[in-house]
């Protein structure tokens, strides 16, 4: 035992100090690009890392020091301090609207309008015809009225927050009229109800979970009921025995009864799917052309821009939410607002918006295209991993996610990686783990890579990654 601890203090001693190796010329070189206390914090780990190792030695081993390999382990603590925490991951899930993968990727000239805008100073709420002060949401509002017909839009940081700013604006201490069956919850635990109670809106549950009745809206109207609330059920749908009122009908009742009618819409979609052969989902214009007050939606759905809450309707309305003090709290940003105000520039042409924005570029993607896009990944994979892995393209289908179109089972093609020696979980793990990390999705021991959410210029990211999965194989 005395001899086992007398070697493991040679070890120790052995140990080079921390300004011997800062003055090693692979950390002087560390040194020159990057902050002094992350190389040293490197240093300290990396030392902290090998005495734990040196204890851990059983008898016999002897004190021998490899400084190669402990300026490697400086290198990769370094590595691992100074690489960023939010990167850009390739999503081959399959989930276009992948919300833990941030939703929607962004149009060319979004991000152009972004880095323009982020480069120095902006006309943010500058007014340059008038030399006055101006308003942020002039740099959106003309191009959401134009593209919808609504009198006046307002902008916010994202869907929850226009929701809230509405009912807190034209409800609080006041009733809410809203079906049971669209009291929905979507990801991140955000429930419609307790969005509304926060507002200071209270509350009207009418009809059932299936079935709701126009009556069931208009029996609790009263002195009290200041608004009729319609939500969209973007993230599930209920068949079967069921009813609904249509929008139309809503406002009816709304114009005969002096109230004002709001429907989230959720997803934002600003045109006719069913134009392209894929199942018909609201758009924002049919419901101002229905006579809808106030219509809300995400900006990083189906409209495909960045995360932002869009409210559109009767100008008198929009403007109580302006006037609300919660409004400059839920404001947008000056990169949102550029990045919005260029997705939205892209709408003025459909045709050339659903070959650019990436959202509906994946959407309508042709089977041809994923076929040949899968055979390029499965060379790719087959030329990284060779016989460690089995690799076939097959057939599957792909999910619109988001919370929008929640029944649309996308055909697509995947590349099936089903490795020899080793399990799919393993396999998965080590693509999250290179660079740039892959998502990918696990069915029957097979690693699934599916190409419609994969864009062709990321098909070199990809073919690195596979690289260096095959490396640390």
């Amino acid at each position: 035992m005395e001899g086992r601890a007398a070697e493991q203090q040679a070890r120790l001693r052995a140990l080079p100090a921390v300004h011997e190796l800062l003055n090693d010329s692979r950390c002087r070189g560390w040194l020159h690009r990057h902050p002094r206390a992350v190389v040293v914090r490197a240093v300290q780990r990396a030392l902290a890392a090998e005495r734990r190792a040196i204890l851990a030695l059983p008898a016999g081993v002897p004190p021998a020091l490899d400084r190669e390999r402990l300026l490697g382990m400086i290198a990769a603590e370094l590595d691992a301090q100074v690489r960023p925490n939010l990167v850009r991951v390739i999503n081959a899930t399959g989930v276009i609207l992948h919300t833990n993968l941030g939703r929607a990727p962004l149009a060319a000239d979004a991000l152009a309008a972004i880095r323009e805008t982020a480069a120095g100073y902006s006309n943010l709420e500058y007014d340059l015809p008038s030399g006055e002060r101006g308003s942020r949401q002039a740099h959106v509002e003309g191009l959401l009225t134009e593209l919808t017909g609504a009198e006046a839009a307002v902008v916010v940081n994202n869907n929850a927050g226009a929701v809230l700013l509405a009912l807190s604006s034209l409800a609080a201490g006041r009733e809410v009229v809203v079906s049971r069956g669209e009291l929905v919850e979507i990801g991140g635990a955000f429930r419609i109800p307790d969005v509304m109670r926060r507002s200071g809106a209270v509350l009207r549950e009418v009809g059932t979970t299936n079935r709701t009745h126009l009556r069931d809206y208009e029996e609790p109207i009263g002195e009290q009921t200041a608004l009729l609330l319609k939500v969209h059920t973007s993230n599930f749908q209920v068949v079967g025995f069921t009813a609904e009122v249509p929008v139309e009908e809503l406002v009816t009742l709304g114009q005969r009864r002096g109230l004002p009618v709001m429907v989230d819409l959720g997803s934002g979609c600003l045109i006719d799917l069913s134009r392209y052969g894929l199942s018909p989902e609201p758009t924002v214009q049919a419901q101002i052309r229905a006579g809808v007050d106030l219509v809300t939606f995400s900006g990083d759905k189906l409209l495909g821009g960045p995360q932002a809450g869009v409210v559109l309707g009767r100008r008198a309305l929009v403007r109580k939410l302006r006037e609300n003090p919660l409004h400059r709290a839920l404001r947008m940003d000056k990169l949102t607002l550029a990045g919005l105000e260029a997705t939205l520039r892209l709408y003025q042409d459909e045709t050339r918006a659903v070959e650019v924005i990436p959202v509906l570029r994946m959407l309508l993607t042709p089977e041809s295209a994923l076929r040949r896009r899968a055979r390029r990944v499965a060379t790719m994979a087959r030329a990284a991993l060779g016989e460690r892995c089995e690799v076939r393209v097959q057939a599957e289908h792909s999910q619109v996610g988001g919370g929008a179109l929640p029944l649309l089972a996308l055909p697509t093609r995947v590349v099936a990686l089903r490795p020899r020696g080793e399990s799919a979980a393993k396999l998965e793990e080590r693509l999250r783990e290179a660079r740039p990390p892959v998502i990918a999705r696990i069915r029957e021991e097979s690693l699934l890579l599916d190409v419609r959410t994969i864009a062709d210029d990321e098909l070199p990211l990809l073919r690195q990654a596979l690289r260096a999965l095959s490396l640390s194989w």
